[in-house]
């Protein structure tokens, strides 16, 4: 019962023909029913301030309605940081969305010295369980790969196995927290291996239910894209590693890349569990600009519904970005933002 008005009271507060002056007092009045039913801890801060400033804003918002489900977006534009979000502060599944973070805490430790590119490590390759009998679904060894052949299988063909491999050398998902910790990453956490994950998907409907457990809000990943893109968190030889294979991505072709113009280039991690769909990744485009994009939508009825959402909200972020009067708008609206203190 608590889930089904969370998932009418989150799914309302995306819609984007709403006045401003009516959706912030609607906003309002929700955050505190949501708050007495299940405490603040259950929400990031933002997360039903839906008061919409420019064209590209109440377009995504549109797009993103959540009367089917919830849908996260945060998009960053990396050459001047201006900025468009809806439940942009709400958490949503990671999914292998999450395998960005545990390549990037690999190649932090390959830096460190303390393993190479070309150690060899054991596929981890699930064995059969019931779902929820064990804290830790068991798990057999596998052919042994060169890490950067590991990193290539997690990222471009979004391997389990492989991921599993390299998230157990790091030191599990404690480890990767810890990496995201440092570096200013907070909303964001990953709780069990993806052979568990996966084992035990399915616990609670992500339309309807917020589950902290290996999530994050589309913010916080869109941060981690852009300090992964502008070296912020590794050397620059370690992003481009990654970066590059982002770029081979094969997985999702419906997704962000669904839509996007023959010449904008997409470098992007997908995601994908029990009623949701995920993609996030830089967006370049024809113009020189490179946008971090994080897309997180569930329900929708189904995966194809799904991923068209997806395909829409990054084709209009493409073009909003590009076009002059949006851009405008934005500047405008981040400085209307900053002279009054932000919020």
């Amino acid at each position: 019962m608590i889930g089904k008005w969370i998932g009418a009271a989150l799914a309302t507060v995306t819609l984007g023909w709403m006045t401003p002056a009516a959706a912030q007092a609607q906003g309002t009045a929700l955050e505190a029913r949501f708050d007495q039913t299940l405490g603040t801890q259950a929400r990031a801060p933002r997360t039903f301030e839906a008061v919409y400033q420019t064209a590209l804003e109440q377009r995504i918002a549109a797009l993103a309605n959540g009367s089917q489900g919830r849908i996260g977006v945060m998009a960053i534009d990396l050459s001047n940081g201006q900025e468009v979000g809806i439940l942009a502060d709400q958490r949503f599944p990671m999914a292998s969305t999450s395998k960005i973070a545990v390549a990037a805490t690999f190649l932090e430790g390959v830096e460190q010295g303390r393993w190479s590119l070309t150690s060899e490590f054991p596929l981890l390759i699930p064995r059969a369980s019931a779902r929820f009998s064990t804290p830790v679904a068991p798990v057999t060894q596998g052919k042994y790969y060169p890490a950067i052949d590991l990193i290539e299988m997690m990222i471009t063909r979004s391997s389990n196995p492989a991921t599993d491999a390299l998230l157990a050398v790091v030191g599990g998902p404690q480890a990767v927290n810890a990496w995201a910790r440092r570096n200013g990453i907070a909303e964001f956490s990953i709780d069990r291996d993806i052979a568990t994950l996966v084992r035990d998907d399915g616990e609670f409907n992500p339309a309807n239910h917020i589950d902290l457990r290996d999530s994050a809000t589309p913010r916080a990943m869109a941060e981690l894209l852009r300090g992964l893109y502008q070296g912020k968190y590794l050397s620059r030889q370690s992003s481009d590693l990654l970066l590059a294979s982002m770029s081979r991505t094969i997985t999702g072709k419906r997704r962000i890349r669904g839509m996007m113009p023959l010449n904008a280039e997409v470098l992007n991690k997908t995601g994908s569990l029990n009623n949701t769909s995920s993609d996030v990744g830089i967006i370049k485009t024809e113009d020189g600009r490179a946008i971090a994009v994080a897309i997180y939508v569930t329900g929708q009825g189904t995966r194809p519904a799904r991923e068209a959402k997806i395909a829409a909200i990054a084709r209009a972020l493409y073009d909003g970005y590009r076009s002059p009067d949006n851009a405008r708008q934005m500047a405008q609206a981040t400085y209307d933002q900053a002279g009054s203190g932000g919020n």
